[in-house]
């Protein structure tokens, strides 16, 4: 009895939730305040992309006020340290009890994916500022991204190599859905253009030692090792490959630019200079609007932005510009339709949100790490013009 009673009161709970997330938007209609819930790894092995993202919000919000179409916008941050059991129980209280009207943040992909219920079931929209994996978008009909998928950086590289004398490949990867992506999107064109795999390690998410696994990589006596680690593992990795001297042994590092993040490429010494790399966004990417973006956020917070930063920052005018089309109102449906289609010019260039999938539309540029005034940067060298998610265009 004590259990059917136990259970009873549990289903009581979920349909009392339930009720209260469907309830949430029209209770916030009300509200002069729009209040956006910012859910960001602050601290653990992920923090690097939180902090870049609450930078670049602060930063956009300083630059552009705290009033849109005559409504306040108040940010709520809470820190889920990456782990999604957190982000689901943060992003239920922030809808449920501070009547938040977006979900934005989310540092790695089974956080947004925790999310993505919730966001569904409350019919308010999560913006996915970091977390790469093509499913996301394809999980709830409310989720809006700003970062970029491992497609599009992924498939570049594995055609670049195979067209620029690189001919055997041992690859590197995070065991999750984004390694997997990068992985599998680098093999399938890498090998299509006539290049061979030699090795292929997958190391743990969290806290990963690269050492054994690169005595591997540095046996199989390949031209390039292919990296995917998420931001804020780079640093550490190109130490370790530096340590086990395959920086002198010609072995090149190669893959989508997460590994060459700018926030820590600095840090990596030497050993970086040369790594070729896809991606959406260099500190060095020579606009007009890139050098006052780069000016303003190291004068805010002494550090240059990388490419964590520039999604963040364009997540929240994505929402602002959102605001601006229906008028201040808040309904979900309605600012999902507003973002859908949307174009802008981001400090990483011409984005655009495609309107079928609701992912980001970008430029992808190939990159090599150089000194420039005596400081690493990752500079463009190739563009490929408005890169859809591979993930996505089989479909």
């Amino acid at each position: 009895m004590f259990i059917r009673t136990k259970m009873l009161s549990q289903a009581a709970a979920g349909v009392a939730i339930a009720g209260a997330l469907a309830l949430a938007p029209m209770q916030a209609q009300a509200q002069e305040t729009v209040k956006i819930g910012l859910i960001l790894p602050m601290t653990g092995g992920q923090a690097s992309t939180g902090k870049q993202i609450d930078n670049a919000v602060k930063l956009y919000m300083q630059q552009h006020g705290n009033t849109v179409a005559g409504k306040k916008i108040e940010v709520i941050l809470k820190d889920d340290a990456a782990v999604p059991d957190n982000t689901k129980r943060l992003a239920q209280e922030l809808i449920v009890n501070d009547k938040v009207n977006f979900i934005a943040g989310f540092g790695v992909t089974p956080a947004a994916l925790a999310a993505a219920p919730l966001a569904t079931q409350a019919k308010i929209p999560e913006i996915v500022m970091a977390a790469g994996t093509s499913i996301i978008t394809e999980r709830s009909p409310y989720i809006v991204r700003t970062s970029f998928t491992l497609a599009q950086s992924s498939t570049i590289i594995g055609d670049w190599a195979a067209k620029n004398g690189i001919k055997k490949v041992a690859t590197l990867t995070s065991d999750y859905a984004p390694g997997n992506d990068a992985l599998n999107f680098f093999k399938e064109h890498f090998t299509a253009g006539g290049g061979e795999i030699v090795e292929e390690v997958k190391v743990p998410l969290a806290n990963p030692d690269f050492a054994p696994f690169l005595q591997r990589m540095k046996d199989a006596k390949p031209d390039a090792v292919f990296v995917f680690v998420p931001a804020g593992q780079g640093g550490n990795f190109m130490k370790q490959y530096a340590e086990r001297g395959l920086d002198k042994s010609g072995i090149k590092v190669i893959g989508p630019g997460d590994v060459m993040d700018d926030d820590l490429l600095n840090g990596m010494g030497d050993a970086a200079l040369g790594a070729v790399t896809a991606h959406l966004y260099s500190a060095v990417h020579p606009s007009a609007m890139n050098k006052d973006f780069v000016t303003a956020y190291k004068k805010a917070f002494g550090t240059r932005p990388g490419f964590m930063a520039v999604s963040g920052y364009d997540g929240i005018h994505l929402i602002y510009e959102a605001l601006k089309k229906t008028g201040g109102k808040t309904d979900g449906d309605a600012l999902i339709e507003a973002m859908k289609g949307m174009k802008w010019e981001s400090p990483r260039g011409p984005i655009s949100i495609d309107p079928e999938t609701r992912d980001i539309v970008q430029n992808i540029y190939i990159r090599k790490v150089e000194k420039v005034d005596g400081e690493l940067y990752n500079v463009e060298f190739q563009t490929f013009d408005a890169v859809k998610d591979a993930g996505k265009t089989k479909k």
